[in-house]
Formats: C-alpha cells, structure tokens, sequence
C-alpha cells in the first residue's frame, strides 16, 4: 500500500495544522494541553492517511468482456435511463457511491480506446442525490473496447471540490489502470449497453479493479 500523490499537499497542510494546534494547547494548558494536541493531530494525520491510501491491487478480470468495477464504494443505483450526453439512447446505469472511508482513485473498467474524456463545471449535491449525475460537477469518459463501448462519470459530492482525472482522448488503457481520483466524497456512473449481464445487486460494496462489475455481449 502505498500514498496516493493527489494527497501530498493535504498532508503537509494536516502536519502543519497539528503542530499549531499542539503548540496552542500547550501555551494555554500546559502538560495536558500537549498530550490533547498530539492525539488531536495523530487523529486528523490518521484520517489523511487512510483517506489517500492506495492500496496495492490484482486486476480481477474472469473473462474478456467483463467490465471492472472502477471505484470502491456501495452500489446505489441499477436502472434503465435515457442516456442524453454520449450515447443518446437508452443504457444501464449502475452508480457507485464512495464514502469517506473508502479508497477514492478510480480505474479503467476495461481496456479500449478513450472516444471522449470531458470536464464539466456545475454544483455540489450530495453525491446520492439523482440530479447529481447531470448538475453537480462532474467528468464524462467514453472507452470502445472489443466487446462494446462503456461510459462512465467521475461525480463530486458536497464536500468534494477537485476531481482528478488522467485520461487524454485517443489514449488506449489496459483494463485496470488508474485513470483518475475525487477528493471527499463521491460517486461513478457507469452506462452500459442494454445487453450487458450486470454482475452486482444493489446495496453490494465493491472493489475497485477487482469487482466484477459487468460482462458485455458479444457485439452492441
């Protein structure tokens, strides 16, 4: 396991904000003053840590046409919805909610060409919300593979302000590489072509690059 980059800046930010907070405790309270800054700050690196760790992971792909799970998190969402920015017709959304907790870097459900990779400005919903997948802010990237094409969405919640994301247009992924990270809170939208066989139930907690999320057909 090792720390993810996009966590550098808010560690040194978390190190120097415990060592004001022991330096204050200890100027007004000496002795126990110390001890509750030192805890204070070893809670708040904790949870820096553990935010941005990235673990180290097999890719658990079972057969060519599976698509991966691209995030951790819980499954909210298994539907059929009129696709309007990419596809235009109807898809099967899974959406995946992240919580606090969970390891927030994303990865290629499958491998493929990237037809589209765009960033879209917009508000801060709570990432549960349903109107979150078309006004919060939010990513859109499209990947052909041999077997179909899949989009999916990086969508930031309430608290999330930054989503990171390292896909270029054209670009060819392997299934399973990292391709993008949302900071506080979030949620992934992934549309699938109405053939494909979904492989999670809702309210079932997933594993980024090792889930098995869905297996596509043969053909579109």
């Amino acid at each position: 396991m090792t720390f993810h980059r996009e966590g550098k800046a808010t560690l040194i930010v978390s190190i120097v904000t415990g060592v004001a907070i022991t330096s204050l405790l200890h100027a007004l309270i000496p002795g126990w003053g110390t001890a509750i800054g030192v805890l204070l700050s070893l809670v708040l690196l904790g949870l820096v840590i553990n935010f941005f760790r990235m673990p180290s992971r097999q890719i658990g792909l079972q057969n060519p046409a599976d698509v991966l799970c691209p995030s951790d998190g819980k499954v909210v969402v298994i539907e059929r919805v009129k696709e309007t920015e990419w596809f235009k017709d109807e898809r099967i959304q899974v959406s995946i909610f992240m919580s606090p907790l969970n390891v927030h870097a994303q990865w290629a459900p499958l491998s493929g060409k990237v037809l589209a990779s765009r960033y879209h400005p917009g508000k801060y919903l709570v990432a549960w919300h349903p109107k979150s997948s078309t006004e919060n802010e939010r990513t859109t990237h499209v990947v052909e593979g041999e077997f179909g094409t899949v989009m999916f969405r990086q969508i930031a919640g309430a608290v999330a302000r930054r989503i990171c994301w390292y896909m270029k247009e054209g670009q060819e992924l392997d299934a399973g590489d990292e391709v993008g990270f949302i900071k506080f809170g979030s949620r992934i939208d992934v549309f699938l072509p109405l053939d494909a066989e979904i492989c999670v139930e809702l309210d079932q907690k997933v594993v980024g690059r090792e889930s098995i999320l869905a297996r596509l057909a043969h053909s579109e």
